[in-house]
């Protein structure tokens, strides 16, 4: 069967912004969408975790892994596949739907208790900290682009607080500029620092991935 459909145009409803129709349009015609549907992914994310996974091998088996932000689940899922049931920890703002080999708990990792919470949980540091967390978007480019450097920043400062040595960090960035900043700071705390866009990424997305392994320890 192949991903390569008819495209599937959607008209503007009059209570749905234009946005939301190019959003959706984009949804109905994306292949990584029907894919996940059909393979029972639960989302078209968990595509660029596999890509990253299969080039730089940051996933083994038996690693505790916790995932920032987990919503709807993607990226857990592939984790669990690849290391084992037990080992995978999600956290996110809001409840997560059950998914076999993977605990997930409501916790801000904002909060300043959440790596004592999170060590506690996982009896231990963290092998790898992933996050695909996005902020929420205004619509303004610079504006945007700022407030997920600024949100992927805090993830790796607490990724930092909760790796072992030797540890790996994955995050969703945008390009723009301002990143490198944030690549600087990461380089004093892992051995390799890279950015990387999967294919899964759609193409016209400034979206990229920063990829840090090698933590140097507290």
């Amino acid at each position: 069967m192949t991903d390569r459909l008819l495209k599937t145009r959607v008209k503007t409803a009059r209570k749905r912004s234009a946005a939301s129709t190019a959003w959706l349009e984009r949804q109905l015609n994306d292949p990584y969408v029907a894919r996940a549907k059909r393979e029972g992914y639960r989302s078209r994310a968990a595509y660029k975790l596999m890509e990253i996974d299969a080039r730089y091998r940051i996933l083994r088996r038996g690693q505790k892994v916790v995932d920032l932000g987990a919503a709807p689940g993607g990226w857990s899922q592939v984790a669990a596949a690849k290391i084992g049931e037990g080992n995978v920890f999600g956290i996110d703002l809001l409840p997560v739907e059950p998914l076999p080999g993977v605990e997930f708990r409501v916790l801000d990792f904002l909060d300043p208790q959440a790596p004592r919470i999170l060590q506690e949980w996982l009896k231990g540091p963290a092998d790898v900290v992933l996050s695909d967390m996005a902020a929420n978007t205004t619509g303004h480019r610079k504006t945007d682009h700022l407030r997920i450097v600024g949100l992927v920043g805090q993830a790796a400062e607490f990724a930092c607080e909760i790796l072992a040595e030797g540890g790996t960090f994955l995050a969703k960035v945008l390009q723009g500029g301002t990143e490198a900043t944030l690549l600087a700071a990461l380089k004093r705390q892992f051995a390799e620092v890279r950015h990387v866009k999967p294919k899964a990424s759609r193409a016209e997305s400034s979206e990229l991935y920063v990829l840090a392994k090698g933590f140097r320890g507290r």
